[in-house]
């Protein structure tokens, strides 16, 4: 609080030099107020911005008598001559034949009309944050057409677009000033930790489909540009303060709290300054799906090889003979994590023009830290994990040229899975648990002649809690080892604050992590030099920097760093008296692992009708991703299986020493070699290694028959796993957007993508020793089809791409008109399709985790009456099936409804809001593995002059 009262103070004093302050309203032909229209003075850079109720304070040296301007999107220019500073300054300006004439920039990197862009492209401005019923603009984006959400955290949401994302969203870009704020280490974007507040926000613009040809690698099924304010054009102190209450089944009834504050300032019109700062708390949407992933029955009670989904221990398993497969107990996740959520997000800008033209040198740094979830193969605690970036740019009216860094800090993150396993390991080993176990089982059936249900019950407690049944205190030995710890006990939290703090993933579930991307990005368009044309030319560099110190890459001995880089030239001309548009667009990337790649666009838009209404657009244009930092340089032992990406330098970076069973060293001995152990590294994981899905046929068919090994190895396939490549999208788009009757606005569109070389994880089993290509030999005593049968071998999650035929295809239609006087009602449908043959590839996972069918709908009245509006949302998805590295499962169909009033206060420049979301619904996922989504109401207070 002292910090936001000294921000306002500083801004407070230094706005207070103006010597001009101009006041003054602008409203539409109908006397309603144009909230975001910009009014600058003629011949001058200099200007501001209308508040919500249409109302501006233009400060200014300038000597009178001058001229302002007044422009707004959808609406004509119109300019007022001011004499004196008490001049009462009322502007009208009319509306503007169509509502969609919003110039959009980012789908040909120039500005142009919304009506004639050449790729789908959907918009979010200053009205619509202020209209959203979500508490926040970035939770607002679910309700645009195209969109989905996968909601890992109540503070971590990735978009989705056309499929094939889970929670770390690697297919989808995301900029915000034009610096892609994805993760350096994750390769994808961690939501708005590091984006804008709803006070900042100038406007958002999404396109759905490949962009790869205007912005390089990972433009590959969408990207989103946020963009802020400028403190030339918008000065001032804006301030919000938010208060609600989450309401989830598990969590129960929590209190929500958000601030934030912007400061900006034009000290001249040549230097202005601007600061933002946002904090929030919550509780988390906490995880506690029990369902087994093992089958049978929920909980221990009635199956003793139970592994539930949100329960980290019991994926710890063994077979022991005359019992069964059995797992250790496990905790939940909710014992395993404090499960608050809070997030602090600032930036910094100084913002310099040397000169009277457009060119703007910009200094900016940014940062965001907090508590959250992710959800990767495992789920992680993100524990003030930390991440900022800093930029220097130079933009002009033609160009820019842009550098930056992204740096971040994993602070005190951990794998709750590990956590799990090892706080009970803390207690008792492995060894020792199922020891007890299979001790006090047998007793209990041989002594007592309790079933195997009995029998099991009292083996569990005997192993949790040293307790020893009824009838055997004499027949038993003392357990090993301490009783479980009990969450919450000191016991428990010594163990996990332990854990917590030991990067060592045997005894620990620590991940540190420092990296950093290094980029730049140049851009010039010859508009002003060319008439026959409009032709851009432009490049980008990037370097990653990897830096876990093990414990993520296989960076033990230092950071490891790789290179990439693009040029694109793209050409765009009017014909046939403008009403035909042409815009074809040519890039080249250079990853230094991998060969060239060349993504072309080809578009064309047609403006029919006497008006030029009717916008007709097709497109072709590639798309491709390289593959992340993680599928080419992880080294992760999970436990059960490891990662290992397919850099090759990476295949002898990773590697591990594995204890070969007392078979297997018998089988050594016998041929002059006697030996405990073996070193396994990628190479075993790559070209030593069996299908999983094979392996597990072999050891179907070795329990009907144990004694024909022979019959069973005929199961058995080779892996032969290739090394990832880049994967790469051809993508067909279909659009007509117009508006009919002045009210009612139509967007339709069309899109069929074709994927070559998809990236694909597969799991695979290297053998401790043997040749997996060569026929089994039954006299061989180390073939590795005895290495199968003796348990030595290693699982692994290797990454490679598919050779099978990967498609989708997508409809999207959207409506909206104003059915009575000022309420307007949008109505949107979204049609998502797979095509994929499922034999090319048995053991390939899509992962399209995407409803076929998604309707959306909003009823608004901005001004039902005086300072007064609202609006609704309303949100159907069906069921679709999710598939991750962490858990597979069905989505369930769900229908969501938001709700928010608004009320304006224009003397004191106050705006109160009232919202909440998914009114009257059940908690419901979007993620299988993540917390349920409740109910959330919020009340907002803000202050924007």
């Amino acid at each position: 609080m002292r910090l936001y009262l000294l921000f306002l103070t500083l801004f407070f004093c230094s706005i207070s030099f103006a010597q001009n302050s101009i006041k003054g309203v602008v409203t539409d032909e109908n006397n309603q107020p144009i909230p975001g229209a910009n009014v600058s003075i003629a011949g001058s850079k200099e200007g501001t911005i209308t508040d919500y109720d249409g109302s501006f304070v233009l400060v200014t040296n300038q000597t009178l008598p001058f001229s302002i301007e007044v422009t707004a999107l959808g609406y004509l220019s119109s300019s007022l001559k001011i004499e004196t500073v008490s001049q009462k300054v009322r502007v009208k300006i009319n509306s503007e034949e169509t509502k969609l004439n919003e110039i959009v920039v980012s789908a040909s990197r120039a500005p142009e009309r919304v009506l004639q862009s050449p790729v789908t492209i959907e918009r979010m401005g200053i009205a619509q944050v202020k209209s959203t019923t979500a508490p926040t603009f970035y939770d607002g984006l679910e309700n645009l057409k195209e969109v989905q959400f996968n909601t890992s955290s109540i503070s971590f949401k990735t978009v989705n677009t056309r499929g094939f994302a889970a929670v770390g969203n690697t297919r989808f870009m995301q900029l915000v000033d034009g610096m892609d704020n994805s993760s350096p280490a994750l390769n994808f974007v961690l939501g708005n930790l590091i984006g804008l507040s709803d006070i900042d926000v100038a406007s958002v613009e999404l396109l759905p489909g490949a962009s790869s040809a205007l912005y390089g690698a990972n433009a590959f099924n969408g990207i989103l540009f946020m963009n802020s304010k400028s403190p030339f054009t918008n000065q001032g102190i804006s301030t919000y303060v938010k208060y609600g209450q989450t309401s989830q089944d598990v969590a129960g009834t929590n209190d929500y709290f958000d601030m934030g504050l912007r400061a900006a300032t034009a000290f001249s019109k040549h230097f202005a300054v601007k600061a933002n700062f946002n904090y929030m708390k919550a509780t988390e949407w906490i995880a506690d799906d029990r369902r087994s992933m093992t089958g049978g029955t929920i909980g221990h009670e009635t199956n003793q090889n139970y592994d539930g989904l949100n329960i980290y221990g019991d994926e710890v398993t063994t077979f022991i003979t005359n019992v069964g497969q059995v797992s250790r107990t496990g905790y939940r996740e909710k014992d395993l994590n404090d499960n608050k959520v809070n997030s602090v997000k600032a930036d910094f800008s100084m913002h310099f023009k040397p000169w009277e033209n457009d060119t703007e040198f910009i200094l900016q740094y940014k940062l965001g830290l907090g508590n959250t979830i992710y959800q990767g193969a495992n789920r992680y605690a993100l524990n003030d994990f930390f991440m900022s970036q800093i930029k220097f740019e130079v933009k002009g009216k033609n160009f820019f040229a842009r550098a930056y860094r992204s740096a971040e800090d994993a602070g005190n993150s951990y794998d709750m899975r590990f956590a799990g396993w090892n706080v009970q390991r803390a207690a008792k080993s492995d060894t020792e648990w199922f020891t007890n176990y299979a001790t006090a089982f047998q007793y209990s059936g041989a002594v007592l002649g309790t079933d195997a249900t009995l029998s099991a019950l009292n083996a569990r407690n005997y192993a949790d809690y040293n307790i020893k049944p009824v009838g055997l205190e004499t027949f038993l030995p003392t357990p090993t080892g301490k009783p479980r710890f009990e969450p919450g006990s000191s016991e428990f939290n010594a163990a996990l604050n332990a854990v917590k703090s030991d990067p060592d993933f045997t005894k620990g579930s620590k991940f540190t992590d420092q990296s950093k991307i290094y980029h730049a990005d140049v851009n010039y368009n010859f508009k002003d030099l060319m008439k026959f044309a409009e032709i851009q030319v432009g490049g980008s560099a990037r370097q990653y920097e990897m830096n876990s110190s093990g414990s993520i890459f296989t960076d033990y001995d230092g950071p490891i760093r790789y290179n990439e880089y693009g040029i694109y030239t793209q050409a765009s001309k009017l014909l046939l008296e403008d009403r035909l548009k042409l815009v074809a667009s040519i890039r080249y990337d250079k990853s230094q692992n991998f060969d060239g790649n060349i993504s072309p666009r080809i578009s064309a838009v047609y403006s029919a009708g006497a008006k030029k209404t009717h916008n007709f657009r097709v497109s072709y244009q590639t798309g491709f991703r390289n593959p992340t930092t993680q599928d080419q340089y992880i080294g992760l032992d999970l436990g059960p299986f490891a990662l290992i990406g397919s850099a090759p330098e990476n295949l002898v970076r990773y590697s591990e020493i594995r204890d070969i069973s007392a078979a297997g060293q018998a089988a050594y001995t016998a041929i002059g070699k006697p030996t405990a152990t073996v070193i396994m590294d990628g190479t075993n994981a790559y070209n030593k290694s069996y299908t999983l899905t094979s392996v597990q046929e072999f050891g179907k068919e070795l329990a009907k028959n144990p004694s024909d090994v022979a019959g069973a190895a005929a199961k058995l396939k080779s892996a032969n796993v290739n090394l990832v490549r880049p994967e790469e999208v051809k993508a067909y788009e279909l659009g007509y957007r117009t508006i009919l009757n002045n009210d009612l606005s139509v967007d339709i569109n069309g899109y069929y993508n074709q994927y070559n070389h998809f990236l694909n994880t597969s799991r695979v089993a290297g053998v401790y020793y043997g040749d997996v290509n060569a026929a089994f030999v039954a006299t061989d005593p180390i073939s590795p089809v005895y290495a199968l049968v003796r348990g030595d071998r290693r699982i692994y999650q290797v990454y490679s791409n598919t050779s099978a035929d990967v498609a989708s295809l997508g409809f999207g239609a959207g409506l909206s008109k104003k059915v009575y006087k000022d309420f307007e009602l949008g109505v949107n449908y979204n049609y998502s399709q797979l095509d994929f043959d499922q034999s090319q590839d048995p053991g390939f996972v899509t992962g399209f985790n995407t409803p076929k069918h998604r309707v959306k709908a909003s009823l608004g009245n901005t001004r039902l009456f005086k300072n007064f509006g609202f609006n609704t949302n309303v949100r159907w998805n069906s069921e679709y099936l999710w598939q991750s590295s962490f858990a597979d499962g069905m989505i369930p169909s769900a229908t969501v409804v938001d709700a928010q009033i608004n009320y304006a206060v224009p003397t004191c420049k106050l705006l109160f809001k009232v919202g909440a979301t998914n009114i009257g619904g059940k908690d419901y996922i979007q993620v299988i593995g993540a917390g349920s989504i409740g109910q959330q109401w919020f009340a907002s207070m803000t202050i924007n002059p």
